[in-house]
């Protein structure tokens, strides 16, 4: 039998990633097996084997691709001759934004990781993941808001985390709401107001002794 070329390896890798996205969509992560997914992608247990220990390894294969396009935008923000840092982060949270809304597959990338994936024990490592994705999407906002203060473009005496958590949770809970109602939310209008809203908010409320005194 010929061996496959790189390309080849390459291409069925994606096939699986994205035969995996159908089915987690369709049953859920807990209930897809490794045999769902390689018949959804036409291709043997074996080669589902060859590139993912486990179905969770898939996962993190589609999350990673969901922020992958992101990782150019942040090492802009974050290069020390970017002249305007604080416009590149909003660029970035904006594209973010309008990928989700507009990009059916990017919306289902968003939906499995927000509602497909069961709060479950043989869920944990997801749990862990999706841990430390958001740490390590929180050291990204960090080294943003770091930039824009090196730049004067926010206070030195920013409160940096209560603003990523601030945006955490601004971000998070703008696309659940959208993904639950979607015909309730204008996602794309809700976002930019999101958005503007924490820029405005990050400039004058995000000082260290701007915390509730109560």
């Amino acid at each position: 039998m010929p061996r496959r070329t790189k390309e080849e390896a390459l291409q069925t890798r994606e096939t699986l990633i994205e035969a995996a996205e159908v089915v987690f969509h369709r049953k859920g992560v807990s209930a897809s097996s490794l045999n769902d997914i390689a018949k959804e992608a036409g291709v043997t247990r074996g080669a589902v084997y060859w590139h993912f220990k486990n179905k969770h390894d898939i996962f993190q294969a589609i999350v990673d691709r969901l922020l992958a396009p992101l990782d150019a935008l942040h090492d802009q923000i974050e290069d020390p001759s970017e002249p305007d840092p604080l416009s590149r982060f909003r660029e970035l949270l904006e594209y973010l934004t309008l990928e989700i809304a507009r990009d059916p597959r990017r919306r289902r990338g968003f939906e499995i990781a927000f509602l497909k994936c069961e709060q479950t024990e043989a869920n944990a490592v997801l749990n862990e993941r999706h841990r430390q994705n958001y740490l390590d999407g929180s050291e990204r906002i960090r080294k943003a808001l770091e930039a824009a203060i090196s730049k004067g473009q926010l206070p030195e005496d920013l409160d940096i985390e209560r603003g990523i958590a601030h945006l955490h949770i601004q971000l998070t809970g703008i696309i659940y709401l959208w993904l639950i109602l979607p015909d309730v939310i204008d996602f794309e209008k809700e976002a930019r107001h999101m958005i503007d809203s924490f820029f405005i908010t990050i400039k004058q409320n995000f000082g260290p002794d701007s915390g509730s005194k109560y």
